[in-house]
């Protein structure tokens, strides 16, 4: 079952991902919704659609929880639930930056069972399955050996609302930054995930994500070695508001350097 999940997953990450790539740099329609550059344009809505409708054709049954069109479904508690974001980094994309993504999880009682992230741009296509590893186009990846934060790479990211700043998602990241640590900023915290998995990055904090955003991303760290947590230390949740997302190794580190 878990396979056909995985397998049902990438190629609906891949039917978003080419729509996006048929729109990128193209002039199409830009909305604002709640907050300051909080953007939907009718590509990240056709991506979603199609995701959708593919995997409605494989699992009429299921229930979806998708960014634009909120959860949708039969509210069966006992049925498999798929997070999506077809347009992760929707100002990136709006702004012709080439950094965005599509990210898709099936969850069924609150466990991750697959997660994909597909940069289409670069062709670049993370997954992974509960128990069963993480991979980039079909090589297994790893997290970083990094051991001191003082030398990792980190990136975050900022809610809509940051103007009043939130679970004091500025002070955290003053923290960080005061220690002279690098920090990247990429527009997606699904990017952000899969760059931790393949251990491009050592470390990620955000505050005031959805479950759309970090669903895909935290499973595909985890089977890479890595790990999540809140900030607080505790289990990670996709529905709570901080995440710490790391090679495990400078893990407490970033958690102490935000307690002080």
């Amino acid at each position: 079952m878990t396979n056909e999940l995985l397998e049902t997953a990438i190629k609906a990450a891949k039917i978003g991902g080419n729509i996006l790539k048929e729109g990128y740099g193209t002039t199409f329609k830009i909305d604002n919704k709640i907050g300051r550059n909080n953007l939907v344009t009718e590509y990240d809505l056709l991506s979603e659609k199609s995701i959708i409708d593919f995997i409605k054709s494989k699992y009429p049954n299921h229930i979806f929880l998708a960014e634009e069109s909120g959860k949708t479904g039969a509210n069966d508690s006992e049925e498999i639930i798929w997070i999506i974001d077809p347009l992760d980094g929707t100002v990136n994309f709006a702004h012709s930056i080439p950094l965005f993504s599509v990210s898709i999880a099936a969850v069924k009682n609150g466990e991750i069972l697959v997660g994909v992230v597909y940069h289409p741009l670069l062709d670049e296509l993370f997954y992974a399955s509960k128990g069963q590893g993480a991979f980039l186009n079909d090589e297994k990846i790893k997290v970083s050996d990094s051991k001191d934060i003082h030398t990792s790479l980190l990136v975050t990211g900022f809610p809509y609302n940051v103007d009043k700043n939130p679970y004091d998602c500025v002070g955290s990241f003053v923290k960080i930054v005061q220690k002279g640590i690098p920090i990247r900023r990429l527009g997606s915290a699904a990017l952000d995930l899969a760059y931790i998995a393949c251990g491009r990055f050592d470390g990620f904090f955000e505050a005031g994500l959805n479950p759309w955003d970090v669903a895909a991303g935290v499973l595909i760290v985890e089977e890479a070695g890595g790990k999540n947590t809140q900030y607080d230390g505790n289990n990670f949740d996709i529905y709570g508001n901080t995440i710490i997302s790391t090679n495990s190794l400078i893990h407490n580190q970033i958690i102490e350097v935000l307690k002080k």
